[in-house]
């Protein structure tokens, strides 16, 4: 199939298609005799690995190293594993700083009269080096 079919199937478009290619998340695609790429199936199957790794958060470094965990049969699940438990904690620990954030800017907003006066925590608390 062409990239626009392998894109339509896949939920990726043809400029992602062409990246992965170009870093190696993908295999090479064929070339048809008029020079256009050409994808299997298994190339869409990768692509659909692709783009659920990518909306879990993955990182391409990541993704990379799971398509080829992902098409080595003979890999022990604990590497997957291993990947996907060091995931959950960055993800956590980014949650927890985004909480952090989140209270702050509530305690900064709860304490501005959000008045015609020029006197802003909000804006204070931003200037302090």
């Amino acid at each position: 199939m062409n990239i626009g079919q392998a894109a339509k199937i896949s939920g990726v478009n043809a400029k992602l298609i062409r990246h992965y290619e170009s870093i190696g998340i993908i295999p090479k695609a064929s070339r048809s005799d008029a020079g256009y790429r050409t994808y299997s199936e298994a190339d869409v199957h990768i692509l659909s690995f692709v783009k659920r790794a990518r909306s879990l958060g993955f990182s391409m470094k990541e993704i990379k190293k799971l398509v080829s965990l992902w098409r080595n049969k003979s890999r022990a699940s604990s590497e997957v594993k291993s990947l996907a438990l060091k995931h959950v904690e960055e993800m956590e620990k980014k949650i927890f700083e985004l909480q952090e954030m989140v209270k702050t800017l509530k305690n900064l907003s709860k304490n501005c009269h959000g008045d015609h006066r020029p006197d802003c925590p909000i804006l204070d608390s931003l200037s302090i080096s």
